[in-house]
């Protein structure tokens, strides 16, 4: 009884004093940034441009960026697990239901849309807060060149995956502040080749003291560039890739499986202006690409020491090379196991008769999943077909345009493309180019939607795991993530998908 009392007088007591103590609690809600006491040296700005990069790897380590692009495109596919295979069966929603509940929703568009915006914002106050630091002016001018550059790269992934989107230039100091209604794609574009173009003006070109990772001058041109091209602006498009490629700083490998060869990454910056660099020992994030395209069960001795059978090719697509295309190389309908014996394409995997392994993302030395591997972001092979398309839709099929696909195809050794067809076979032939040289890298997809040709397509790729599919006009942009439309009062979704 005795111990019954000391209990109950315990809780009196809890009850007593917890009451207290809450009409003494400070119940403000303080949503304000404080940084009065940050952005005051150099080593403020260093740290704050690190903070501006640090998305690209949430965007690359879990490759949201490649793989909510390339689950959905007439090359590659993904394994038909829940939460992935919505991608090419087209039957994901506006909440991304199926990867919030199998924990993949990072992975895929809702991860694009938060991740840019989260680069965003951290470039936002570098632009905002680094002018006024006391510091060296060259590396100054670099840092905002950096920061603009990237601020141009998150808006222009956020564009041609989403379409009108909120367009922000202005730091966040209280939550009202990230209430903005969207800005359509144009005004999008439009200000990545304002912040690309003031980019350029500030950052070095690219030489020996370019440190790895960083975009160049060229780099931010070539942005520009590519960012014209989405925006129909073929003018400008071609006018800022040949600047590209007749500044002379970068050249095609001359062999491309080199580009992929993780062993010659230095080599392959001759050709990669900016890419998405994998572990090297002095950071700890990698790309996720060389456990999801190697073979299940970490059974490939070439391609990586774990490796989840997850990306596949398909065969339509490996059966659309000439044969003596040397970028058919990075795709293989066989491998060798760890004890030496060859695994033919029906075995690669249990449900399906013609898995096409990706080899574009190998390394046989990985340390378990933590990879060396690079993923390109922009290539001068880039600009070159850029120049071809934007010359053919200015002035049709002119020798310029000959002369730039045929470089690329020249390298892939393929013959010349036919020289007598019109200006939509030629645009055709460049699309189709595109696809060849930059699958499994994140591009085809956006080619075919901002060109409108997806629905016609992607019918044409299936196999026995993705029989029929089906893509709808809505498609075309991936929805904005309702947890973002319920966080902004002024935040409209695509009208397509309401």
């Amino acid at each position: 009884m005795k111990r019954n009392n000391q209990f109950q007088i315990f809780i009196i007591f809890l009850f007593v004093w917890c009451g207290s103590a809450c009409n003494k609690m400070d119940e403000t809600v303080y949503s304000n940034v404080m940084v009065d006491n940050y952005y005051k040296s150099a080593g403020d700005a260093e740290a704050a441009l690190v903070a501006a990069y640090a998305p690209l790897a949430d965007l690359y380590s879990l490759s949201a960026n490649l793989i909510s692009a390339d689950f959905q495109d007439d090359q590659t596919w993904a394994k038909p697990v829940v939460g992935r295979n919505v991608y090419p069966l087209f039957t994901y929603d506006p909440d991304y239901s199926a990867q919030k509940s199998f924990g993949r929703e990072l992975e895929g568009p809702y991860g694009v849309w938060r991740y840019c915006y989260k680069g965003i914002e951290n470039a936002n106050w570098v632009l905002e807060k680094v002018p006024a630091i006391d510091m060296d002016p060259v590396r100054k001018d670099a840092i905002l060149g950096e920061a603009l550059f990237l601020r141009g790269y998150y808006y222009f992934t956020l564009g041609r995956a989403f379409g009108d989107v909120v367009l922000r230039t202005t730091v966040s100091r209280k939550e009202t502040d990230t209430y903005v209604p969207k800005s359509s794609q144009a005004e999008v574009f439009g200000q990545v080749m304002a912040d690309v173009q003031s980019a350029a003006s500030k950052l070095p070109s690219y030489g020996v003291a370019t440190v790895k990772g960083r975009p160049t001058k060229e780099a931010a041109i070539a942005l520009h560039a590519k960012t014209a091209l989405y925006a129909e602006n073929w003018q400008l498009a071609k006018e800022k890739a040949l600047e590209v490629i007749n500044s002379g700083k970068y050249a095609l490998l001359p062999n491309v499986v080199d580009l992929y060869d993780v062993n010659k990454e230095d080599l392959a910056r001759l050709e990669v202006m900016f890419a998405f660099e994998g572990d090297n020992g002095n950071i700890s994030e990698y790309s996720n690409m060389m456990g999801l395209c190697g073979p299940a069960n970490s059974a490939g001795r070439d391609y990586g020491n774990s490796t989840f059978g997850s990306i596949f090719a398909y065969q339509v697509f490996f059966d659309s090379f000439n044969p003596s295309d040397e970028r058919r190389l990075m795709l293989d309908t066989f491998f060798v196991n760890r004890a030496g014996v060859v695994v033919h394409q029906k075995d690669i995997i249990p449900f399906s008769p013609n898995a096409v392994l990706i080899k574009k993302y190998m390394d046989k030395n990985s340390n378990g999943a933590r990879c060396r591997n690079n993923v390109p972001i922009l290539r001068l092979a880039d600009m070159y077909l850029i120049v071809a398309e934007a010359e053919a839709r200015l002035n049709g099929p002119t020798l310029l345009a000959y002369q730039n696909i045929n470089i690329v195809r020249s390298r892939a050794s393929i013959p010349d493309l036919d020289p007598l067809l019109n200006k939509e076979q030629f645009i055709e032939a460049v699309l189709q180019e595109r696809g060849w040289e930059f699958f499994a890298e994140g591009d085809r997809w956006y080619d075919l939607t901002r060109t409108n040709t997806f629905m016609t397509k992607i019918p044409l790729a299936v196999d026995v795991v993705y029989p029929v599919r089906t893509p709808q006009p809505k498609h075309r942009y991936f929805p904005i993530p309702l947890d973002e439309i319920r966080a902004n009062p002024v935040l409209e979704q695509n009208p397509a998908w309401n």
